[in-house]
């Protein structure tokens, strides 16, 4: 079975998801159901068919986090010595090389990705041209205005 990389902090909100959804959300689900049984006639009762299908959904999510976790290589790069090599989980300095631009990603897996958060997926364009990269070297990331050239000016561990 394949094992997809994950950081310690995608696998440990994961974790707090699964657990609101088991301790919190399904138990309010189960008793929301109950109070719509209630009412009456299920076959009209919209209270019970949206509460069964809310419920459906949160199964569903509980059932591929389980799956998620279970599949996932969890890598922990803070304890991985430093050599200034761009690895998953490390966070990369980059500047563009024409506009002198300076932008900070993490390298995290496809289901951690938030670009907003400055996390890009390791099967991204820009993160797929800065792995194996050490500081100093330059990677060319096809895009489709064309290649962009960024230096590697800072490799961290956090």
């Amino acid at each position: 079975m394949t094992k997809y990389p994950m950081t310690v902090q995608g696998a440990r909100a994961l974790e707090e998801e699964h657990l609101h959804l088991t301790k919190v959300v399904r138990p309010k689900l189960s008793e929301d159901i109950g109070t719509a049984r209630e009412l009456g006639d299920l076959k009209e009762n919209a209270e019970y068919h949206a509460a069964r299908e809310q419920q459906g959904m949160v199964e569903a999510r509980i059932r591929d986090i389980e799956g998620r976790l279970q599949n996932a290589q969890i890598i922990d790069v803070t304890t991985i010595a430093h050599t200034g090599k761009v690895i998953f989980g490390t966070t990369v300095e980059i500047a563009n090389c024409e506009t002198d631009e300076s932008v900070t990603y993490q390298i995290v897996g496809d289901d951690e990705a938030n670009i907003k958060l400055g996390k890009i997926s390791v099967s991204s364009p820009i993160a797929r041209a800065l792995i194996g990269k050490e500081e100093g070297d330059v990677a060319v990331v096809k895009t489709p205005g064309g290649l962009i050239e960024y230096e590697i000016v800072e490799v961290r561990h956090i």
